[in-house]
């Protein structure tokens, strides 16, 4: 493995990530502009778009309530032909029949001039007609204003102090154009209906329910005085406003005023008539609406704050959403950068790995070939050689026969069977077996083994074979690498209790140079190789540690490795123990 070069490509691997988190930064800047840009653009459209359908409301409601007023007017012939409170009382029953927003007057009434006062006549429900009734109080300013316009001849654009009364004259018919006031009609708007059933009905129609209102309406002549309000807002401040309740209070075809002798055709209070005549929804033509008029006027705002702090919402969610989208695809080339890198080292082992059992292959081959060779000749006639080389092509084919047997598991393993059929096993067995077969505890061998195994260790349900094996590679582990600096190699298996019940617990160490801390986490990779074992090229796979923690998890257990570097290293496997019925039932049929 070439380090130089692992480096040189994790460099320019991580310097393409650096450039795209540049680049991510540089979009992320433009992307807050346009963003900005785009909300101012967004706050005037939405404020236009409110305007506009303020607008389209204010309409529809003018022209609903025009429409209601010119059905309640009847005829003169037919105020002639029957009477005034029976024609007056025909249409309004006439039109209470057919009208879907019936429900928009709570009072109805006539006020008739008698001399130079006004009487009032107030419909009654009951006998479905117009009787004498006295001014209700709320009413002396209609009152007042009637009577005095009786009298002197002067009113404006709606005599009464209250927002919600309507009042329209009926002008006697003269040869040179209308006459003096004959009644009026007066119209109590009731404001629960308009707030609760039609202006809903109307928002909407016209603006929707997509983003959610708050709304108020107040006198437009005295905005002080509120006449409802969707919520209790103590600090309502509108993002849009219309006038509400304009009406044509003159007859059609009237010229849309009051007589010409108070109109005139110059002065300031002809114009005033003009401007008062406003009868746009009985007849085509004319200027367009203005919709600043009307005696209520409606202001909007956004229940969820301001339009301000709405576009700011939207613009940050937008922002939010772009980072999100900007750091998925910078995590993205993170992940893939480290996947491939991850992928790069995972094949430079896999090379490794084919090296060193080519390597590991070559040299038994070799030694078998070479004595092989030395047995055809001369040597043949001395038996203590021939039994020195027929020694020697027996340790090297067995070295071959764990070399093979070892890649065989691995494989096994990946496929997912590190293990075969389990059985009730003693663990000291295992170990004895497994201590005997590498021939480290015979006389005359280099190695000291120091064995502590506490007596009466539960069973534990096992592949023989496979869990020996992993024993076996332990120790040559120890004796490969902990065995530089001392020969002491220590086996020692106790019995422990925790909250799932009995465990067997193996520990293989020895005093040697120990694992760099850095390298630990990654001992138990497949075809992994410390630095060390690379450097004093000791033979080996980088498979075994890998199969050990395999073969030891499928049997239900862990492994982990405690290690300081200079002080040696310890191997600990913890095995469940067999059921309690296997325990008796072994220790019965041992008996």
């Amino acid at each position: 493995m070439n380090l130089e070069n692992l480096k040189t490509r994790a460099l320019r691997s991580w310097a393409t990530v650096g450039l795209l988190a540049l680049l991510c930064l540089v979009l992320a800047a433009l992307q807050f502009v346009w963003i900005g840009e785009l909300s101012r653009g967004e706050r005037a459209r939405l404020q236009d778009g409110l305007q506009s359908s303020l607008q389209r409301l204010s309409r529809d409601f003018n022209e609903d309530l025009s429409t209601a007023v010119a059905a309640l007017r009847p005829p003169a012939a037919l105020i002639e032909e029957s009477g005034r409170e029976a024609a007056y009382a025909q249409h309004f029953l006439r039109w209470r029949d057919a009208a879907t927003n019936a429900a928009l007057f709570r009072k109805i009434a006539l006020a008739v001039p008698k001399g130079e006062d006004v009487t009032l006549l107030q419909f009654d429900e009951a006998k479905e007609t117009f009787l004498p009734a006295e001014w209700p109080k709320d009413w002396d300013g209609l009152h007042d204003s009637l009577v005095q316009r009786l009298t002197e001849r002067r009113g404006g654009p709606n005599f009464s102090t209250r927002p919600t009364i309507l009042e329209i004259p009926r002008f006697a018919a003269r040869d040179d154009g209308p006459g003096g006031e004959q009644e009026w009609l007066i119209l109590d708007v009731d404001p629960d209906y308009v707030h609760t059933t039609w202006l809903p009905q109307l928002i909407s129609r016209h603006i929707g329910t997509g983003i959610p209102l708050s709304f108020r309406v107040v006198d437009r002549f005295d905005p002080t005085k509120l006449i409802f309000q969707s919520n209790h807002e103590p600090d309502f401040k509108p993002e849009a406003s219309v006038g509400l309740l304009e009406y044509n209070r003159f007859e059609p075809g009237r010229g849309g005023g009051p007589p010409r002798g108070e109109r005139g055709e110059k002065g300031d209070r002809g114009d005033r008539g003009k401007r008062g005549g406003n009868n746009q929804f009985f007849r085509k033509g004319g200027p367009p609406p203005d919709f600043n008029r009307g005696r209520w006027q409606l202001d909007v705002r956004y229940a969820e704050g301001s339009l301000d702090s709405v576009v700011n919402r939207a613009r940050w969610r937008n922002l939010g959403i772009s980072a999100a989208i900007l750091g998925l695809m910078l995590l993205t080339a993170v992940m893939l950068v480290r996947f491939s890198r991850q992928q790069q080292h995972l094949a430079d082992l896999q090379m490794n790995f084919v090296a060193g059992v080519s390597h590991e292959l070559r040299t038994p081959l070799t030694v078998i070939r070479t004595a092989a060779y030395n047995l055809r000749g001369r040597v043949a006639a001395n038996p203590a050689q021939v039994e020195r080389y027929g020694t020697l092509i027996q340790d090297e084919s067995e070295k071959l026969t764990a070399l093979v047997e070892q890649v065989l598991r691995f494989s096994s393993a990946r496929a997912g069977h590190a293990v075969g059929e389990k059985a009730p096993v003693a663990v000291e067995g295992v170990i004895e077996e497994a201590l005997h077969s590498r021939r480290l505890g015979t006389p005359g061998a280099r190695i000291s083994i120091e064995k502590d195994l506490d007596p009466g260790l539960p069973l534990v349900m096992a592949d023989e074979m496979a869990l020996k094996h992993a024993i076996q590679n332990l120790l040559d582990n120890a004796v490969k690498y902990g065995t530089e600096n001392s020969d002491w190699i220590g086996v020692a298996a106790r019995k422990i209790t925790d909250a799932n019940g009995d465990i067997v617990e193996v520990r293989i160490s020895d005093r040697g140079p120990g694992i760099p801390k850095e390298e630990q986490a990654e001992i138990f990779n497949p075809f992994f190789r410390g630095r060390r074992a690379q450097l004093d090229q000791i033979h080996g796979t980088g498979l075994g540690l890998n199969l050990v923690k395999k073969i030891i998890e499928a049997h239900g257990g862990t492994i982990r490795v405690e290690s300081e570097p200079g002080h040696g290293t310890s191997f600990i496997l913890k095995i469940p123990a067999a059921p309690a019925e296997l325990q008796d039932e072994f220790a019965n049929t041992a008996g």
